[in-house]
């Protein structure tokens, strides 16, 4: 026994003899989240160890002038670290692990996401090649989808189910974003405010929308702006524009930055106007983020949009009426017009995650917009039958002449504190926001008509009168308080699966001191024995809490002299909301499909009524109608064609409000409306893509200017347009066996899109004409005919 112990005694003190080095760290992704069961080793030795959940390691290693520790795992690129003339017991060495991503050349969905909720996911690539003037804008991929119509191709305003263009509610990483006031025309609105390239996740609801979004009641959007990883962009060059999307990703930092260049002189000059065109649109967006450690991160959201549109019109040549009554209209124009429209907006988000069942972010935003309408026109007309050979016969012969001077600055402050909980089952949603609102206006706008030598309107006296006089000096400063609190409910049984969101969401404006309480809720359900079939319902009370431009009230003298006032007395507009649909997936021709379906009811009470020229929305500025509106959409979603998604809606409703005891159609009532979105490859050319976009819908009510529809209306001819786009992929993504791309360029696509292929004229509105004998005449606006573009896109 003491022999034994002798030995062991020489043993320990040989092996002490040999100095031991202790090394301990951690391993972690590129955005330092841990990577459990990580392999760490020593080169040249049998010793190596694991990582834990945390992706921490502890192992000893022989002492040496030079150490080489390797790191591993599945998914990531290796890693090492050489330590020369290691010094000292005890080491630390963290390493920062790369994805090895590949790109898959190709694969075969068995079947769609199913639906539950009320917001839809959609494919931010789906849009990426379409054909679209205003620069492939995530709202013309919207106006695809079944309850969705587009004002017309120059703007990015869409209707859902009848409402109007100020009732979609807009968010941009958490922070919602307001629609410019003063817009008139298509012609002006530029670019849209979501860039495209920088989006990286995107839901949309086209009604009974959760507790979470705002007060409108039309529609949600929700866009997520991507993160990069290492150094990637795009840049796009084309006849109408150009744009460049840059972005970097480095360990706990990472920025984007996006400028977009538009001028679309070329697609103007195409309608029916003549004369010089000079837009010009500029928008710069960034995304900036820096994670401070693993809980806490701080973001900041900007974007400068500088939007010129001057134009110098010359002269225009019109045709219209019926084939047995065929109108001609010819008007010789003098003066210039020349639009503004510029927009600072800024927002620092504040994020904390203690847990994974927890999160709270405070978010801090301003915007700041300014915005001119500046023109002075004149015209001389000429109205005749085009039919009737003898010239000295004119319908109508006359002078015009139209003046506008209107300017608006609108600022709003707003901060909002919100959070998430996971207890058990359920999924709790929170937040408050702070909103500081202020705007003023000063608008002078007038027109005077002379017709065959008489001044309209006139009087026994023969004064001079203004056909239309407007004046407006208006300031607003307010505050909102909002808050919303949701649970999100899930639980899978022998049944089915169910999933419950259930919410309220309170607001109060201290401008009419008005309190509002919206309940909603809405119910998912996919059954056992029917994995195939999926059944969600909604329903709510949903209130559009006016903004300034619902609350500008025109009033009129004795003498025709009309200002606006401001309605301290305007309650918001208000939406009771059924909502029934369900999604059915299957497959044919061995592809995926899904057939969704929706049946909508709305019931609007306190509605005030507005009337629509061109973009131009002018509300009444009280509550004085109510109505509703009921359809049904149905949208076919699969792969048409073997790896390319396409879908194919419809949708069909009935719109109607009472104004002074007559019912008439909702301004947006598109009784039928039709969209395809296409995709595919052309045979043995598999790098050629072509994209279709076609749109079908019912024309608009439309009223003389400064009248209501209970006076009369009449429709627009039906809108009918087709874009198509052919992109070659001069360069296209390799994957090399090490997973690494291109050092510089990854791919490269050059395009060719031809707009409104069928070269229809579309009518954007009317040109009234009054003659002597006060007979009104609807001159159609036409908008942009058929029309050619190329365009490079260069991703690296």
């Amino acid at each position: 026994m003491r022999i034994t112990l002798l030995i062991i005694s020489i043993l320990s003190g040989a092996l002490c003899c040999f100095p031991q080095t202790r090394i301990h760290g951690r391993v972690t992704d590129e955005r330092n989240h841990p990577i459990e069961f990580a392999t760490v080793r020593v080169a040249g030795t049998s010793v190596g160890v694991n990582t834990d959940a945390e992706g921490r390691y502890r192992l000893t290693a022989p002492a040496a002038d030079t150490l080489r520790i390797l790191f591993s795992c599945i998914g990531y690129r290796d890693g090492e670290r050489k330590l020369v003339k290691v010094r000292g017991n005890d080491l630390a060495v963290n390493m920062k692990l790369k994805k090895a991503s590949r790109q898959l050349r190709e694969v075969q969905i068995a079947e769609y996401k199913k639906q539950l909720g009320s917001m839809q996911q959609v494919d931010a690539d789906a849009y990426r090649h379409s054909p679209d003037v205003t620069g492939g804008s995530v709202e013309s991929m919207l106006s695809t989808f079944a309850g969705v119509t587009p004002s017309d191709e120059l703007s990015s305003a869409y209707s859902v189910r009848g409402g109007s263009y100020d009732e979609n509610s807009v968010y941009v990483d958490g922070v919602e974003l307001f629609r410019r006031l003063l817009v008139t025309n298509g012609q002006q609105e530029g670019l849209s405010v979501i860039n495209p390239s920088m989006v990286d996740k995107l839901i949309f609801s086209t009604g009974g929308f959760p507790a979470a979004y705002s007060d409108k009641m039309s529609s949600a959007l929700d866009i997520t702006y991507r993160r990069p990883h290492g150094l990637d962009g795009n840049v796009s060059l084309g006849l109408m524009g150009a744009e460049l999307c840059i972005g970097q990703g480095i360990d706990r930092f990472s920025q984007l930055h996006g400028l977009r260049y538009k001028r679309n002189a070329s697609l103007l000059a195409t309608g029916d106007e003549k004369g010089e065109y000079d837009p010009r649109y500029f928008d710069y967006q960034t995304k900036i983020e820096v994670n401070l450690d693993e809980r806490f991160k701080v973001s900041l959201l900007g974007n400068i949009a500088l939007n010129s549109y001057r134009f110098t019109p010359r002269n225009r040549t019109t045709k219209f009426g019926t084939v047995d009554d065929v109108k001609h209209f010819n008007v010789y124009f003098d003066g210039h017009e020349h639009d503004k429209f510029e927009t600072w907006f800024g927002a620092l988000a504040l994020n904390y995650v203690p847990s994974r069942s927890s999160g709270y972010t405070l978010l801090f935003s301003g915007n700041r917009s300014n915005e001119l309408i500046a023109y002075d026109i004149t015209g001389e007309y000429w109205l005749d039958d085009a039919m009737n050979d003898d010239d000295d016969a004119p319908i109508g012969v006359g002078r015009y002449h139209e003046h506008a001077r209107d300017r608006l600055k609108a600022t709003v402050y707003s901060m909002s504190l919100q959070g998430r909980n996971a207890v058990s089952r359920h999924m709790i949603d929170y937040g408050v926001t702070l909103n500081h609102e202020s705007v003023s206006e000063f608008s002078r706008e007038w027109e005077l008509r002379d017709s065959a030598g008489f001044s309209l309107p006139g009087n026994s006296a023969g004064d001079l009168l203004m056909l239309y006089n407007m004046s407006s000096d208006n300031s607003l400063s307010s505050n909102r308080v909002m808050a919303f609190l949701q649970d999100t409910y899930r639980i899978d049984n022998g049944r089915g699966f169910f999933s419950l969101n259930g919410g309220v969401r309170v607001s109060y404006w201290d401008f009419n001191r008005e309190l509002l309480i919206s309940p909603r809720l809405n119910i998912g359900y996919v059954p056992a024995s029917g994995s195939n079939w999926a059944f969600r319902f909604a329903t709510g009370l949903y209130y559009q809490s006016p903004f300034y431009k619902e609350l500008r009230r025109i009033v009129t003298d004795e003498h025709g002299n009309s200002s606006v006032t401001l309605n301290k007395d305007i309650k918001a507009q208000r939406s009771v909301q059924f909502i029934i649909g369900s999604d059915y997936t299957f497959r044919a021709f061995n592809r995926p499909f899904k057939l969704s379906a929706e049946a909508y009811c709305k019931a609007l009470s306190r509605l005030n009524p507005y009337e629509i020229d061109n973009l131009r929305i002018v509300y009444a500025g009280d509550n004085s109608s109510s109505g509703y509106a009921a359809g049904l959409d149905l949208r076919l979603f699969g792969e048409f064609v073997p790896g390319s998604d396409s879908w194919l809606s419809l949708s069909v409703m009935k719109s109607q409000e009472t104004i002074n005891g007559v019912k008439v159609p909702l301004p947006n009532d598109r009784r039928y409306s039709v969209a395809l979105y296409f995709t595919d490859y052309f045979p043995r050319i598999p790098r050629m893509k072509v994209n279709l976009r076609g749109i079908f819908a019912d024309g608009l009510p439309v009223t003389m200017p400064h009248s209501t529809r209970d006076k009369g209306y009449f429709r627009t001819s039906p809108y009918k347009r087709v874009d198509i786009g052919l992109a070659y992929n001069i360069l296209p993504e390799i994957d090399n066996a090490d997973g690494r791309r291109r050092r510089f360029i990854n791919s490269m696509w050059l395009g060719v899109d031809c707009f409104n292929l069928f070269d229809i004229s579309n009518v954007g509105s009317y040109y009234w004409v009054k003659t002597a004998d006060d007979v009104s005449y609807a001159v159609p606006n036409s908008l942009t005919r058929r029309m050619l573009n190329v365009r490079l896109t260069v991703d690296f």
